[in-house]
């Protein structure tokens, strides 16, 4: 397994319900922590390259109800 960490940018903040759905992408195989940083509207997620990429990522934070705007550069 070869764990990578990807941060995306969202406009709107996640509310209760966003956040319950949230619940379902946490049990997508290969998914391993979800990191929220309200104040820099970002959220982090750690997860199994060898299973996901980026894109597939980010598109399950989407169907969660999470307005993914970009994907950012991590240093």
């Amino acid at each position: 397994m070869t764990y990578l960490e990807a941060a995306y940018r969202y406009e709107t903040p996640p509310g209760e319900a966003e956040l319950r759905a949230m619940d379902s992408v946490r049990e997508v195989y290969g998914i391993q922590r979800i990191q929220f940083k309200e104040k820099e509207r970002t959220v982090r997620v750690r997860f199994d390259a060898s299973r996901l990429k980026g894109d597939a990522v980010a598109k399950l934070l989407r169907q969660a109800g999470i307005d993914v705007r970009e994907q950012l550069a991590l240093a």
